[in-house]
């Protein structure tokens, strides 16, 4: 799965929130100051080529959808980021955020519950 931009991924976090719109209601969910419609249309079309996302036909217009689910590209990003930044040590990144995030102990037993929740 190809990285995006960090235009691109805002525009994608919100298609994964719609579901499935057109560029004027993903220029609307986006945050001031406003990118310009052409811009939009044109990330759209680059999140396609990428197949990250596909179309249908509205009448004259396009309605646009992701085919990439949010979980399996924040899987990806996650894991790139280890290994890029942590040698691939999930163990080192807990360690490194909990120690710039100045995490307490509380705290990461709490994180530490969660994951043996989920675990089976």
């Amino acid at each position: 799965m190809k990285q995006l931009t960090k235009a691109e991924e805002e525009v994608m976090i919100e298609l994964w929130e719609l579901q499935k719109c057109n560029v004027a209601s993903i220029i609307e969910k986006l945050p001031e100051p406003k990118p310009a419609y052409n811009t939009v249309s044109t990330i759209v079309r680059i999140l396609e080529s990428k197949g990250f996302v596909d179309h249908e036909q509205l009448g004259k217009g396009y309605l646009y959808f992701p085919l990439v689910k949010k979980s399996d590209y924040s899987n990806q990003s996650i894991n790139k980021l280890v290994d890029g930044y942590f040698q691939g040590s999930f163990k080192s990144m807990v360690s490194f955020f909990m120690k710039k995030n100045d995490m307490s102990l509380s705290e990461l037993e709490s994180v530490l519950n969660e994951i043996k929740k989920e675990k089976p």
